[in-house]
């Protein structure tokens, strides 16, 4: 059984507690070329789900094999590559607040359309507020659907990741 969509208020501490993150993935995975705070959490003033979502930047695919082994000493559940696109997800357990964390490798696309997404919202506070609006909207609509409230953002994501990069 799914667990609700939850979206809460931004918290001024995710920052922090993204630099608190960062500072122990770093030390766990030490040869990762960046480590980035992307998605909702990252954006300031952004209603999000609770949960810290991290991109794990590798040298290369040959170097995802270990860092997984890695999370997974550290009690991170995997997710498989759920969109094809060698990006592989962990969740944390019992952390809090949540983390989840992406292994990709350098050059990734999805990863550069997240850090596009991300800076494009952060200087466009319109675009920012429509954002939070279709979310909150969905959240309502596909409560015990996250999958379905995750596709349902996509249209949205994309165009402005389109304009970012033409921006």
């Amino acid at each position: 059984m799914q667990k609700p969509v939850e979206l809460v208020s931004y918290d001024p501490q995710w920052p922090q507690a993204f630099q608190h993150i960062r500072a122990r993935l770093l030390a766990l995975v030490p040869n990762a070329l960046s480590i980035d705070h992307i998605g909702s959490t990252s954006i300031p003033g952004m209603a999000a789900k609770p949960l810290i979502d991290i991109d794990i930047v590798l040298p290369g695919l040959g170097h995802i094999e270990e860092a997984t082994r890695v999370l997974l000493s550290q009690d991170y559940e995997p997710r498989g590559n759920r969109y094809d696109d060698e990006v592989w997800a962990f969740l944390s357990r019992g952390a809090e607040p949540a983390e989840r964390v992406y292994l990709c490798p350098a050059g990734n696309g999805t990863h550069r359309n997240r850090l596009a997404f991300r800076d494009y919202l952060i200087a466009h506070p319109q675009a920012a507020a429509d954002y939070a609006a279709l979310k909150r909207r969905l959240a309502v609509e596909f409560r015990m659907d996250g999958d379905r409230y995750t596709a349902e953002k996509r249209e949205f994501v994309d165009a402005i990741v389109a304009r970012a990069g033409n921006g």
